[in-house]
């Protein structure tokens, strides 16, 4: 490897010092991307690379393989270069650190992103199991054998999932509470701090029974020396009680010695206690637990993340004040982790600057204006992993005397910790320096402490302390220790009563409980509630109404006083029943109280609809539901009024109790009732509520009977029973049966089965229903079905095909499957099923069976793939079913884009600002991209493109001379493409020309001369007309047209007449208005004439071939015709011959070639590729030879291009 360079997320190897021109490589284009994903969704990653030659691209895991081709699915799409690795369902094991590899035979690009799983719930387990060091304290006579020769040793106790949570929530702050809940799944975060509360109150009177105070909770952390460490301030009753360790309820064994080579270690420095982990690995992660003769004191959940240094921090030399920066790499993404700096935490500050990546892979510390003070070994933790350096500070060259080095004094070895103290308790600092019996000096916000009845201070060795008997608020502040000029400073903060605590207390109170009880009240009344507490202020104090915060307004009114709060709630309503909160905070924490308040009012009216229980003859049973609300009271009775239809009086039932249930046993058989229901409480009746019509009423008809079997003795049938019951429950059926061509019902015995029937002949069925009023109307006929023995089912269809197919529709074909006897019988009809190819269910496109050898498929997805099969049927059932051999995309057949207009024009001129149309139809299947092209080139956004089915259209709004070009069509699609041009030319009708002059050179004619017009360098097809007019006609007649330079020779220019000329400037859209020229006018003269006869010589015309106009430069379009021409002399007259790259063309029929007298030109009807070449014209006679040459190339935008290179 000859290069290797590195960025956030991408790593990149060379293999070769020089990469040949043309070569690269590889590199990407688009990343992958880092995922955070529910456990069983899908998960995928993408990345594009390049490189030349192609690169290989393959992906890979750090823990695991990929090669399960169910699991992980890598893919490549030649359409877009995407490159993809699928998780179609992605699994907690799957979170890892996934790597992209892309190489070439020049270097490798390696990506690294990671996949978080997001589980759901209780849902993590761990293997619990013992370490090699807890093995060995299991042999005899480790300190485990002498731990039980103390007492009886606690039983173990392994943690169940949710005891778990429990234990972490009892020893963490408060601050923490959200994560822990949302780690481990509690959604009631109300109901978990009630319970929380209730475990500490019962903790602390456990912990009382053997301890006095403890404070200071530090939580397991791991140091530079890839040892974990949690400490605890506690107080103990009896220094001689004993400590237990646990790990996720397991006793694990510990020593007191540090010396001592066991894995985990206690050390005790007054009322400090540090455990200690030591040689860290994976199996030492989960929850630890100090217990006190059997009573949890503390627990600490240790996270193992599995991380390592991929690359690790190297040492670094700086000048003094420059910066110097360490950085490392890890195997996977980690939010922080924690610098060391001599043995200190580093954090940000003005010194340090600690910066992560965006993936959280790489992390770098930069130490900032070096000193010689900052030289040591600098330190990074990930997990349990760390890894060391050193900075070296190179000073600045300094001349100095050698004299014997100074004593280098006192320094702490351990500094001062801040304490929090709650008051009235007591509270230690203590300090360790490197030195023994040292004298210092402590401070209290900067003035010296001297000691008293409460105050204490004390050496011990290298230890310093101030001890603090009962705290008050006057000891709250900064406390420093100075000795020999070192100093070390923490605070000592104190708390008051918890206001959590005061909850407690206060709910006991009668004012609370005065709180808590229901107020009940009448809509329009008001309500008051009044609650006192006490606290530390500030204090912030809220009430809420059904979670919604109140605040001062027309119907509410809330007053604070010394220790009460009261809310007011004037003109109340129904809907301001509900719950009351009170909630008071401070810095302390939060207590919340409740109440109900309860409006009560007139009940809403009862609820439909009417349920009809009986409906007969001689009575209406019906039944209600009860009103939606009540009104906050008992409903009392139930108040009803009937009314007949057709009648217009109301009669009252009266009230009927609280039961919303009534029969009516007052009515008239086939008379329709129509009831009002109103609801009564001690607040007042409600509004009514008005049912539909009930009828005492026959059942209706049911539906037609379906028939289940048919044999020659017996018919079987079913159906559904009526929709309308007539108000009461069936109690059986009529059924009747009648020939086919007979019009007589006949009655059958009421069972399914009807067996009097004979045989070869048809039969229909109706079915009566009867209730409590008795048969009702029969209902539709069942189909005529034979009496005979079942037949056999058909066999499969034959010569299935599809005969037509659109974007939406599928027309097959098909011939009936042959019978054979005893077999398959004939088939009566047939099925037509489809299945999407991303489906495995078969839809039936016809209920009904089809008695057709042919259908259309319709409701079909555009362009998406389908299976079709065909199922033959009869009265014996279905046959089996008949497939396609492949399967059926819904489009058209196939065809090659073809454009359909024969006589569109090529070449189009608009004016500028008109706008410019061009339509272009088109058949094309499947549906086709269409693109427009300018010149070569995607059109603008000024240019708007339309397409339509079979058609597009290009429109320029408002044309400028900057739109004239050639705007190509390409339409294609998977069978092939077509493309068509057309030179769109924006114009404007031209400038006149600029000043007209007359000059004779020679007698008889006049040289016309003007200026150019202002659009001649514009529109390179402008032109010129000359127009003349004499003395003697005093007409304007025109002497020329298409000039293309600036000057014209007027011919038979008489003496004695008076010209004027007219220049106009002529293109596309006309021409402008003339130029005039100054009047002309030759005098004529009368000299003698003299004849003046020459010596007569002798004259040889003869000569060689000569070419007069050589070739010139030429432009022309693909697929438009090409003219070019030469003039050469000679005598006697040349012979002529063109080539092209050396051959002949005289008897090409793709080329007109001309020779009109010495004017030589030939003509290429279609300009094409293979027109390309070297094109050659050779003039021969008996005298000599010449010839002229040119050379024709293709351009960038596919147009041909001919340049002169002749020699002539």
């Amino acid at each position: 490897m000859d290069g290797k360079r590195m960025d956030d997320q991408t790593s990149f190897e060379t293999y070769v010092e020089e990469i040949p021109e043309g070569k690269s490589h590889p590199d990407f284009t688009r990343k992958p991307i880092a995922l955070t994903i529910q456990e069983g969704k899908f998960g995928v990653f993408k990345a594009i690379v390049y490189g030349e030659p192609t690169p290989n691209v393959t992906w890979n895991r750090a823990n695991g393989k990929i090669d399960d081709p169910v699991k992980f699915q890598s893919k490549y799409d030649e359409a877009s270069g995407e490159h993809t690795l699928e998780i179609p369902k992605v699994c907690a094991e799957d979170a890892d650190t996934y790597k992209c590899f892309a190489t070439n035979e020049y270097g490798k690009a390696v990506c690294t992103i990671q996949l978080n799983v997001i589980e759901v719930g209780f849902k993590k387990t761990k293997e619990l199991a013992k370490s090699k060091e807890e093995q060995e304290a299991l042999k005899p006579g480790s300190f485990r054998t002498m731990l039980k020769k103390r007492g009886d040793v606690h039983e173990q106790k392994p943690l169940e999932s949710e005891e778990k949570v429990w234990e972490i929530l009892m020893s963490a702050d408060k601050k923490d509470y959200e994560q822990i809940c949302a780690e481990y799944g509690i959604t009631n975060f109300r109901g978990m701090l009630t319970k929380l509360a209730e475990m500490k109150k019962e903790r602390e009177v456990e912990q009382a029974q053997f301890i006095e105070h403890i404070s200071s909770l530090k939580h397991i952390e791991v140091n530079a020396d890839e040892n974990a460490t949690f400490e605890i301030d506690m107080d103990l009753k009896d220094a001689s009680s004993r400590i237990f360790l646990y790990k996720d309820g397991v006793m694990v064994p510990y020593t007191l010695e540090m010396e001592e080579e066991m894995k985990h270690q206690l050390k005790r420095v007054g009322k400090k206690f540090i455990f200690t982990i030591k040689n860290l690995d994976p199996e030492d992660a989960g929850l630890y637990s100090v217990d006190v003769e059997g009573v949890n004191i503390f627990s600490t959940d240790f996270k193992i993340p599995p991380v390592n240094f991929a690359v690790k921090i190297q040492e670094v030399k700086a000048e003094e004040r420059q910066d110097a920066i360490f950085q490392c790499v890890l195997t996977a993404p980690m939010a922080e982790i924690n610098w060391m700096g001599k043995s200190a935490p580093i954090e940000n500050d003005d010194k340090f600057e600690i910066t992560v990546s965006e993936d959280k892979l790489i992390h770098k510390l930069l130490v900032k204006d070096c000193q010689p003070l900052d030289a040591g070994i600098y330190a990074a933790v990930a997990g349990i992993h760390s890894c060391n350096a050193w900075l070296v500070v190179e000073a600045l060259p300094l001349i100095v005397n050698l004299v014997n080095p100074p004593d280098p004094g006192v320094h702490f070895n351990l500094g001062l910790s801040d304490v929090t103290a709650i008051l009235g308790d007591p509270a230690e600092l203590v300090c360790k320096l490197s030195k023994e019996n040292v004298d210092g000096v402590w401070y209290l916000n900067g003035e010296e402490i001297q000691p008293d009845d409460v105050l204490t201070m004390s050496k011990d060795g290298f230890f310093q302390s101030l001890k603090i008997s009962k705290i008050s608020e006057d000891y709250a502040g900064k406390y420093k220790f100075e000795a020999d000029g070192r100093k070390t400073e923490a605070m000592i903060v104190v708390e008051g009563l918890n206001l959590f605590d005061f909850f407690l207390i206060l709910f006991d109170t009668e004012e609370l409980k005065k709180f808590t009880v229901p107020i009940i009240t009448k809509k329009g009344q008001k309500a008051t509630f009044k609650i006192p507490f006490v606290g530390r202020d500030p204090m912030k104090i809220q009430w809420y109404h059904d979670g919604e915060e109140l605040s001062d307004d027309t119907n509410i009114k809330i007053e604070h006083g010394e220790g009460y709060s009261q809310l007011t709630l004037n003109k109340l309503q129904r809907k301001d029943t509900g719950e009351i909160k009170f909630k008071l905070k401070n810095e302390f924490g939060t207590v919340e109280a409740f109440a109900k308040i309860i409006v009560t009012d007139k009940p809403t009216p009862p609820l439909g609809p009417l349920e009809i229980i009986e409906a007969s003859q001689n009575a209406i049973e019906v039944k209600w539901r009860s009103p939606k609300d009540d009104g906050g009271c008992k409903i009392l009775n139930y108040i009803l009024e009937r009314q007949q239809i057709g009648r217009n009086t109301w009669k009252k039932l009266g009230p009927i109790g609280p039961e919303a249930h009534y029969k009516d046993s007052d009515v008239d058989h086939g008379r329709r009732y129509c009831y009002k229901i109103r609801a009564d409480t001690e607040m007042g009746s409600s509004e009514l509520m008005e049912t539909e019509d009930v009828q005492a009423a026959y059942a209706g008809p049911p539906s037609a009977p379906k028939v289940v079997s048919a044999f020659k003795d017996c018919i079987t049938l079913t159906w559904n029973p009526p929709s309308n019951t007539g108000g009461t429950n069936i109690l059986g059926y009529n059924m009747e049966k009648r020939k086919k061509g007979s019009n007589l019902w006949s009655p059958v015995n009421p069972e399914f089965g009807v067996k009097d029937v004979i045989e070869g002949m048809e039969y229909e069925f109706r079915v009566a229903a009867i209730n409590n009023s008795g048969a009702g109307e029969f209902g539709t006929p069942s189909e005529f079905v034979f009496a005979r023995d079942p037949k056999k089912p058909p066999g499969k269809v034959i010569d299935l095909k599809v005969t037509d197919s659109t974007y939406t529709t599928l027309s097959l074909g098909w011939t009936k499957p042959r019978e054979k006897a005893g077999v398959e019988d004939e088939a009566k009809g047939f099925f037509v099923e489809i299945r999407p190819a991303e489906s495995p269910e078969w839809d039936r496109c016809n209920n009904n069976p089809s008695t057709m050898t042919s259908f259309t498929v319709k409701g079909m997805k555009s362009m998406a793939m389908y299976w079709v099969r065909v199922i033959a049927t009869n009265d014996g059932g279905e046959g089996k079913p008949q497939e396609l051999d492949n399967y059926i995309l819904a489009m058209p057949p196939p065809v090659r884009p073809r454009f359909t207009d024969q006589k569109v024009k090529s070449f189009m001129v608009v004016q500028a600002g008109n706008s410019a149309r061009f339509n272009m139809n088109f058949e094309a299947s499947p549906w086709p991209d269409v693109t427009w092209m300018k010149d070569g080139m995607p059109v603008s956004k000024r240019v708007t493109i339309s397409n339509a089915e079979g058609a597009s259209q290009l429109l320029i709004p408002s044309s400028e001379r900057s739109d004239t070009g050639i705007y190509t069509i390409m339409v294609k699609n998977i069978v092939g493409q077509e493309t068509f041009s057309i030179e769109i030319r924006v114009t404007d009708e031209p400038k006149p020309p600029g000043p007209v002059e007359v000059d004779e050179n020679v007698p008889g004619t006049v040289t016309i001369s003007w200026s150019p017009s202002p659009d001649e360098k514009r529109d390179d097809r402008l032109h010129y007309l000359v127009s003349k007019r004499d003395s003697s006609k005093r007409t304007w007649h025109t002497v020329a047209d298409h000039i293309f330079n600036n000057k014209f020779t007027a011919c038979n220019i008489m003496p004695g007449r008076e010209y004027q000329f007219r220049v106009y400037a002529k293109n596309d859209m006309g021409s402008s208005q003339p130029s005039e020229s100054p009047k002309w006018e030759i005098t004529g003269k009368k000299e003698r004439f003299v004849l003046d006869r020459p010596e007569t010589k002798t004259c040889n015309l003869e000569r060689p071939p000569k070419f007069l106009v050589p070739l010139k430069m030429h432009t022309a379009p693909q697929g438009y015709e090409c003219y070019m021409s030469c003039a050469v002399r000679g005598d006697p007259t040349p012979h002529v011959t063109w080539y092209r790259n050396n051959i002949s063309l005289n008897t090409n029929t793709n080329y007109l070639i001309s020779n009109t007298c010495g004017v030589c030109s030939m003509l290429i009807l279609r300009v094409g590729p293979k027109d390309t070449g070297e094109y050659k014209i050779i003039a021969e006679n008996n005298l000599g030879r010449a010839e002229c040459s040119t050379k024709k190339t293709p351009s960038k935008n596919d147009l041909l291009v001919f340049v002169s290179l002749a020699h002539c």
